[in-house]
Order: structure tokens, then C-alpha cells, then sequence
């Protein structure tokens, strides 16, 4: 298991192997729980979330920034509130 910091000091060519090889193994886990072979099931989920940490560093990458930081959330109140100032003059009219 690798962490995000770890993840982030490999090679665009390592990363890229981790991700095919995770996807590989995943896909594989996933076959032996269907036919019922599978006794640690919670492998599945390590091999998922180690899936979506690599992927999420690859995607950090090609953005060019750190993915890991909130977005600003719009003031979507502020225009709310206009809009029922208009509605509320058209009625008094």
C-alpha cells in the first residue's frame, strides 16, 4: 500500500505501471469473489482505494496542481437574495 506522498515521488512511468498492475489485480480479486476462492475480501477495497490514489495523483499531475485543494464555493445566497427583492417589487406593484 502506498500513500498519496509516496505516489507523488514516483516517475510518471512507475505510476503509469502501478496503475495497470493495480487494475490487474483488482480485476482478478474481483473474479475470485465471484466464484467464491477469495477469503480476504477486504482486498478488494485495499486494491480500490490504492486505484484511486494512484489515478488521483496521475490526474494531479496532467493538471499541473495539486487536486487536494477545496474549490471556492459560489455565492449563490447573494443572487438568491436579489432575485426575491425583484420578485417582491413586482408584486407590491
Amino acid at each position: 500500500m502506498s500513500t498519496a506522498t509516496e505516489l507523488r515521488e514516483k516517475t510518471p512511468q512507475e505510476l503509469d505501471q502501478l496503475i495497470a498492475d493495480t487494475r490487474r489485480v483488482l480485476l482478478d480479486l474481483r473474479f475470485q469473489n465471484a466464484s467464491g476462492e477469495l477469503d480476504d475480501t477486504a482486498a478488494l477495497r485495499r486494491a480500490r482505494r490504492e486505484l484511486a490514489r494512484a489515478l488521483t495523483v496521475a490526474r494531479e499531475r496532467r493538471a499541473g496542481e495539486p487536486a487536494a485543494t477545496p474549490a471556492a464555493p459560489a455565492e449563490p445566497e447573494a443572487e438568491a437574495a436579489e432575485t426575491t427583492e425583484e420578485t417582491t417589487e413586482e408584486i407590491d406593484e
